[in-house]
């Protein structure tokens, strides 16, 4: 049986030029309040953008 995630929120990430949602991760709700922005690579640019988080996923 899988252990259930408590403190995991899984998570969609989506460009800030384009506004594509290419990435899904996870984090932490304890330790990460705030929204993530990561710079991720972008294949329809073919280059590194920023992506900030946009929803939660179930």
């Amino acid at each position: 049986m899988a252990k259930k995630k408590g403190n995991r929120l899984i998570i969609g990430l989506e460009c800030t030029v384009t506004g594509r949602r290419t990435y899904v991760t996870q984090k932490n709700k304890i330790n990460t309040t705030e929204k993530l922005q990561i710079m991720k690579y972008n294949p329809s640019l073919k280059k590194h953008t920023l992506h900030k988080e946009i929803q939660r996923l179930k």
